[in-house]
């Protein structure tokens, strides 16, 4: 079994419990979430299974959208309201205008503090482990990109927000920060993944509905690894070719049919409607490799 589960991930469940569920329906340990979402947030969790795992990396650079939920005038440790209260302070001098003022200033590239209430790493320990230990260490900013910010709803202390931004943000530190910029601090209440990359909410399925079709014996919805790649140039490959591909012998432009790329793009190598490839397009191997392609992941037998 290769391929995607879009999964609407409930309130109350780690990525990793989803994960062994999947395994649990798919009977298999080759499964794999991309990109973590905390207990508190619902929505889109795409799981890799089998060969598709090896896609992890590509499906998480994608764009993500959120509506987050947000109450002013009090922060918390944890940045969300599953957290410590550190301080309370008035929210009533904040209109919209203000509100709207501020949002500006959370346009493009910014620079984001990762909370300590988070799974990266110090020295190989979750940086959540030691938050709970009352252990703060140095984390290093990190530039992150908001594409859009929209406020859906402003009822003080009540704000909720959709935000569209890159791999890696932190959508509860940008409640923080907006309510440290506002001068009466914020945290988020809840968050809803609306897209994770090319995986829209209306394409997930919730656990209970996967499991009512593995009960029934009936086929999961899955999305094929070459499906999960759409938005990728496509390129046809058969014959020869194919038979060198899958032996790690990167093809000429010359030898291919389909979407011609751009210098630098990353591209799908499909045979009859199957991935068996994903590479990089360098016209001539800029003199590093024979043909015109670097060769990132062979996959013998994905869609088979």
């Amino acid at each position: 079994m290769n391929g995607i589960l879009v999964v609407d991930k409930p309130k109350g469940l780690s990525s990793f419990d989803v994960v062994r569920q999947v395994r649990r329906l798919c009977q298999t340990r080759r499964v794999g979430h991309t990109g973590t979402l905390d207990p508190l947030a619902t929505g889109v969790l795409p799981v890799a299974i089998g060969q598709a795992t090896r896609l992890v990396e590509y499906l998480m650079a994608g764009e993500k959208i959120y509506q987050a939920s947000c109450r002013l005038g009090i922060v918390t440790d944890t940045q969300d309201s599953e957290g410590r209260i550190l301080l309370e302070q008035s929210w009533q001098q904040v209109d919209r205008a203000a509100l709207d003022g501020v949002l500006e200033g959370f346009s493009g590239e910014i620079s984001q503090l990762p909370p300590m209430f988070s799974a990266l790493k110090k020295d190989g320990q979750p940086l959540y482990r030691l938050a709970r230990q009352g252990i703060e260490v140095e984390r290093q900013p990190r530039t992150v990109r908001i594409a859009s910010l929209e406020v859906d709803e402003f009822a003080p202390p009540d704000l909720t927000i959709t935000v569209r931004c890159s791999k890696g943000t932190y959508v509860r530190t940008l409640c923080h920060d907006i309510g440290q910029q506002l001068g009466c601090g914020a945290h988020m209440t809840a968050l809803r993944r609306l897209a994770c990359g090319p995986f829209p909410l209306s394409a997930s399925h919730t656990l209970e509905e996967l499991q009512s079709l593995a009960e029934q014996g009936l086929p999961l919805p899955l999305v094929s690894p070459a499906a999960a790649l759409a938005d990728w140039p496509a390129l046809a490959v058969d014959g020869p070719v194919l038979a060198r591909l899958r032996n790690g012998v990167a093809p000429s432009l010359a030898e291919l049919s389909g979407t011609l790329p751009n210098a630098g793009e990353s591209v799908r190598f499909l045979a009859g409607g199957t991935l068996v490839a994903i590479a990089r397009y360098l016209p001539g191997g800029q003199g590093k490799r024979p043909g015109d392609f670097e060769l990132l992941k062979v996959f013998p037998g994905v869609d088979d």
